[in-house]
């Protein structure tokens, strides 16, 4: 696929895989993966099995991601990991402010842009969830949302950072639920936050910024969704459990 932006396909893990179970799916990758190159391809494994994960891929062409991290260095933050816990293991991307952690942890755009910034300082690459829920659709405010979402959770970052900066259009109501955004539906979504880059940044830093896809990602429908011109790849969930499955994804997308 002749695309301008190289695609990004992460798999987020989310709070499943014990180390061994990370392990096996990990090696299973590094064979259904050894030749594709035409992919930024990255795992999302729990904090648990972030060392592990990181040895067994140090001599692949898989790179290795987190969750989530705090927006401080060092502290008093139980249950907090820092950015700098995260390089010891190198991981290179870290996922915010998934919907999930905006939902059951109520982080904010303002939070959420505190973080891209201490990513950032700390040479991480963030990975910036925004979506509508399904309430928010019906009602016609997609746009609204997307708006609000994007230009608070990327405040503060430089045109650089911004470059460096992945961002991931997730439907809340297409995670996890089967439903996927049609193609059309993704396609517009991906459109008006490039839209809004411009507005925020300029036309140049707009184009090169990459923008996934999030929700219900599947082998049947990789290709057409990555086909769109503002489809820059996916942030798989339960599709990125299984070897099979998650290999399948990135070569359809090629």
């Amino acid at each position: 696929m002749n695309k301008e932006r190289k695609l990004i396909i992460a798999g987020n893990w989310k709070m499943n895989k014990t180390v061994a179970e990370a392990l096996d799916l990990v090696r299973g990758l590094k064979i259904e993966l050894a030749n594709v190159k035409e992919v930024d391809m990255v795992v999302c494994p729990p904090f648990t099995a972030l060392s592990e994960v990181s040895r067994a891929i140090l001599d692949s062409n898989l790179r290795l991601g987190a969750q989530n991290m705090s927006e401080h260095n060092v502290g008093a933050f139980t249950g907090e990991i820092a950015a700098v816990m995260l390089k010891e293991f190198s991981v290179r991307y870290v996922i915010l402010g998934h919907s999930e952690r905006r939902q059951y942890q109520k982080e904010s755009d303002a939070l959420i842009s505190r973080r891209a910034q201490a990513a950032h300082a700390a040479a991480l690459k963030p990975i910036v969830c925004v979506g509508e829920t399904l309430a928010e659709r019906e009602a016609n405010q997609t746009e609204k949302v997307l708006q609000t979402q994007v230009r608070g959770s990327l405040a503060g970052l430089s045109k650089d950072q911004m470059v460096e900066t992945i961002i991931a259009y997730e439907p809340v109501w297409a995670i996890g639920t089967g439903k996927t955004a049609t193609t059309l539906q993704a396609q517009e979504a991906h459109a008006f936050i490039r839209g809004l880059l411009a507005q925020m940044c300029d036309e140049t830093i707009a184009r090169r910024v990459r923008i996934q896809y999030g929700g219900s990602v599947k082998p049947s429908n990789a290709r057409e969704l990555m086909s769109q011109p503002d489809v820059d790849g996916a942030l798989v969930g339960g599709a990125s459990l299984e070897s099979r499955s998650f290999a399948d994804i990135i070569k359809n997308s090629i």
